[in-house]
């Protein structure tokens, strides 16, 4: 049997190459997902474990000291430290500041992922290293204006020691001096992050709470000495509400607490992969049912001679295991490719991370399980087919046997499509995803099982108005279309599956960006507005800075505060500046006056009647964050700007930390009214004076620019991803193509004989490719908007947003998937010799 499977291959591999190429795609995305992001996972894990080598155990805040009531954790100052390294189990104490640093690259913008910017002190020891950070050039930093860099970092940004590097600390770009470069274990570094190291005492000023303390103690044990063992004697003299741990139970937590980013990332990329790979299970399957009919007779010769059903059935079957051995090899080479692409494409580990493990085991398994498995799965009922031939078949020569009845499919079809539409506008409005996503999976299997009647419709009411336009050719390409509506359906259903999804992102991402926009415009309250970046902040001088530029006409910085009320309810407050609010911002003041507002607190109309509060009632509340206990009168009632709303109040009314370690309110933003016909030019100088690559300053427009900017990378990625199974649906059309110029070869030969030029003959293959492509992108596109729609509806106060120029651009694709899908196999049939042709056997 493997010898004849064997030959059956090497006789039609031209035809079992599309569908092996398929499968091989697909296999190489899933087998890549996987080795992509076990890289990751590796990188991090190693950084994790192997961060911080010279801490056995580390000091911190009790989270049972919450139940307790107590307010705040002591602190971890040098007299605790000096205790701490007095212990006779512990080798080593160090006291550790660290927080936000951003590294400025030479093209003036923030260098690696926002949130992954740390800076830290260097503790030298005897011999001027820092065991932590081991150097690698320069020296460590000793005194104020001077910084190292973890290596990679600096080679990025191109310095060496001695260069000025600017950075941002605190709010405020300085420029420091480069001493030294370090090598580090340190998660952030792998995904791509900075490390800023400081000499300690300014470290402790820009990161620690006070001069004098640090946000971390450490202890290195004796040799000989558990963790375990040197935890339990530090909780002997450490102050309640701190707890000493472990490194190992804090390298559990860590992996605990970043393990779930990894998986919805492999989730992601796996889910893509699956797409791949249903698309190519559409392209098996046509193949081996195009293939089972092609080789009819010679399934029934293997009958008459003797071969059981069970024999035809296992012999397709070794058939598709073949190919989809030969394919998933392939695919596991051509992943270590994509895992590559991927790395650069995502960047989940943009630093140094983990070379790809090839022979893992995991990706390998899934690699040869998928690609046979969904072959073989796609080869299973057209192999029954193959082995339901019966052997008087052998002697046939005519037409071949008149398919089964599509009645049920299309009764089955029919109602899974209506309940698929009734689940997904059920599912509009729903808050969870999940339900439209399987709202959406289940109009998606009634389309593809209804799509041989939508065929047969659509092709019965296009055949007079294209026959009138294209006069044979269309006749003849409606036609072949209907002759085999299964077919049809199958090859449109590759293209509809992956523009489905495409468009239901397409809309979803339009109606997600007007409410972006909007929201970013309802925020803008003044001509301009100083915010910082993600994880940055603002320096407590902005506003002044700002105040003093000859074109601001007036200026206030806002701090968000929430207020715990003594009823159980919350107030969102934001503290301004009394004296200029009110020229900064348009509001609407019904009572009162915010010129008192330096002695009270201002509240939305709405607010107030919800309260039932009014000019003199005095509100009371303790500020969260702090447990400042405030009351101040109603001295005004007001309606405005949602980012103004509901209660405004005096920032001198907080008491607002002055260092970023200290958790309370801060400053958000500094809103700036600029003088009349000076918006632009304020704009630039307020850029020139903060120079400041941490901070955006926008006006309403660059507000809502940046409002819809993350849309356009994720559009980008989903494309990416997308475009595969695309791809495969391409193919797809190809191989069903190229297939039905060998079944069609009399006939090629018929029409090339009573006239037809070769053009021709090549003409109403594209038409009906055309066809074809057209009638899964049309599928594709409306059931996909539907979809998009429904997700839409779900978000509080989403737009109904249609694309209309990339919808379109979708059909246009499709077309092109078309003509350039009958390409090959119409310069195939136009090729065909006529005396060849007639005299064929084949239809």
């Amino acid at each position: 049997m493997l010898r004849t499977a064997l030959r059956s291959l090497r006789a039609h591999r031209r035809r079992f190459l599309l569908p092996a190429l398929a499968v091989l795609l697909g296999v190489a995305f899933t087998s890549g997902s996987l080795l992509y992001t076990q890289s990751v996972r590796t990188a991090l894990t190693q950084a994790r474990t192997a961060a911080q080598p010279d801490a056995s155990v580390t000091v911190r805040p009790d989270p049972a000291a919450d139940d307790t009531g107590k307010a705040t954790a002591p602190a971890l100052d040098t007299r605790l430290l000096k205790r701490l390294r007095s212990l006779p189990d512990a080798a080593a104490a160090r006291g550790t500041a660290e927080g936000i640093a951003f590294v400025v690259g030479p093209d003036g913008e923030l260098i690696g992922p926002r949130q992954e910017a740390g800076g830290a002190n260097f503790v030298p020891v005897r011999g001027g290293g820092d065991p932590r950070y081991p150097l690698t050039a320069g020296r460590g930093p000793r005194a104020a204006g001077e910084i190292a860099l973890d290596e990679y970092t600096a080679r990025r940004a191109g310095h060496r020691i001695g260069d000025d590097v600017r950075i941002v600390v605190r709010g405020r770009a300085r420029t420091e001096r480069l001493v030294g470069t370090v090598t580090a274990h340190d998660p952030r570094l792998v995904s791509g992050g900075t490390l800023t190291l400081f000499d300690t005492a300014t470290a402790q000023r820009w990161f620690a709470p006070a001069p004098d303390a640090y946000t971390a103690l450490t202890l290195t044990a004796h040799r000989g000495v558990s963790a375990q063992r040197l935890a339990r004697a530090a909780d002997a003299v450490l102050p309640d509400g701190l707890r000493a741990v472990t490194r190992q139970a804090l390298n559990a937590e860590r992996e605990a607490a970043s393990g779930g980013d990894e998986d919805k990332l492999t989730g992601i990329l796996l889910s893509f992969g699956a797409i791949a790979l249903l698309v190519a299970t559409f392209v098996v399957a046509n193949t081996f049912t195009m293939l089972s009919a092609a080789r009819a007779r010679e399934h029934a010769l293997l009958r008459a001679v003797g071969a059981s059903r069970r024999y035809v059935l296992r012999l397709v079957l070794t058939e598709a295991l073949l190919i989809g051995t030969l394919a998933a090899a392939l695919g596991h080479l051509l992943g270590i490719g994509v895992a590559t692409v991927l790395g650069r494409f995502f960047g989940a580990t943009d630093g140094p991370g983990a070379p790809l493990q090839i022979l893992a085991p995991a990706p390998l398994a899934a690699a040869f399980g998928v690609g046979i498995v969904v072959t073989l799965l796609a080869a299973y009922v057209p192999a029954r087919r193959a082995a339901a031939v019966p052997p008087v078949a052998a002697l046939r020569s005519g037409e071949p046997p008149t398919p089964a009845s599509l009645r049920r499919r299309h009764l089955a079809g029919a109602v899974v499509t209506v309940l698929g539409a009734f689940l997904v506008a059920a599912a509009s409005g729903a808050a969870d995803p999940g339900a439209v996503t399987v709202a959406g999976a289940v109009l998606l299997l009634g389309l593809i099982i209804l799509t041989p009647a939508v065929a047969l419709g659509v092709t019965g009411l296009i055949r007079r108005p294209l026959t009138r336009f294209t006069g044979v050719i269309g006749t003849l390409a409606v036609e072949n279309a209907r002759r085999n509506p299964r077919r049809t359906a199958a090859t449109a259903a590759m293209l509809m599956i992956s523009l489905a999804l495409i468009s239901a992102v397409t809309v979803a991402a339009a109606s997600l960006r007007e409410v972006s926009a909007a929201k970013a415009a309802d925020a803008m309250v003044a001509d301009l507005r100083v915010t910082p970046v993600d994880y940055a902040e603002l320096d407590a001088g902005t506003a002044a800075r700002i105040a003093r530029l000859k074109d601001a006409a007036a200026v206030t910085p806002t701090v968000s505060a929430y207020l715990a009320l003594p009823a159980g309810d919350y107030l969102d407050a934001t503290a301004v500046d009394p004296d200029t609010v009110a020229k900064t911002a348009r509001l609407n003041v019904h009572a009162g006056s915010l010129s008192r507002l330096d002695r009270g607190i201002a509240v939305t109309r709405e607010e107030a009647r919800a309260h039932g509060w009014r000019l003199g009632s005095r509100i009371t509340g303790t500020v969260e964050g702090t447990g400042q206990r405030i009351g101040l009168p109603v001295v005004a009632l007001y309606d405005g700007p949602d980012a103004l709303a509901p209660a405004l109040l005096s920032r001198n009314a907080l008491r607002l930390p002055a260092d970023p370690s200290v958790q309370g309110p801060r400053t958000e933003a500094v809103l700036v009214r600029a003088a009349p016909g000076r918006t632009a030019a304020l704009r630039d100088d307020i850029r020139e004076t903060l120079d400041n690559p941490a901070l955006l300053i926008q006006d309403r427009a660059e507000a809502g620019r940046e409002a819809v900017r993350p849309f356009a990378p994720l559009l980008d990625i989903v494309y990416a991803l997308l475009s595969l199974a695309v791809l495969i649906g391409s193919l797809g059309v190809v191989n069903t193509m190229a297939m039905a110029v060998f079944e069609r070869v009399r006939e090629i030969g018929t029409l090339r004989a009573i006239g037809f030029e070769r053009g021709r003959v090549a003409a109403v293959l594209r038409l009906e490719s055309l066809l074809i492509s057209l009638l899964g992108a049309a599928l594709g596109v409306l059931s996909g908007t539907a979809i998009g729609l429904a997700a839409v509806a779900g978000q509080e106060g989403a737009p109904f947003v249609l694309p209309w120029g990339r919808l379109a651009l979708f059909f246009a694709l499709a077309a092109a998937v078309g003509v350039l899908a009958a390409a090959w196999p119409a310069r195939q049939a136009a090729r065909v010799p006529v005396l060849r042709a007639v005299q064929t056997d084949t239809e």
